[in-house]
């Protein structure tokens, strides 16, 4: 899948929780959603974008989620 539409997809899942109150819980809500909802590949090539371009286009709190929790 393009990175584009998979940085698009994990900011639209990212605006879902950037609402909560518990912004750490928000990111690990996040990471949890990736790693349920995803397919593995998918997984890895959003982590890949993060590690390569520093996440480019995703949302501060989508990019620090899969920094932190993504695996």
């Amino acid at each position: 899948m393009q990175i584009e539409r998979l940085v698009t997809m994990a900011n639209q899942i990212g605006g879902f929780f950037k609402s909560f109150p518990d912004q750490q819980q928000a990111k690990k809500d996040i990471a949890n959603h990736l790693t349920n909802f995803w397919a593995r590949d998918m997984r890895l090539q959003i982590m890949a974008h993060v590690a390569e371009n520093n996440g480019a286009g995703l949302d501060n709190m989508v990019r620090d989620s899969i920094k932190e929790y993504l695996r």
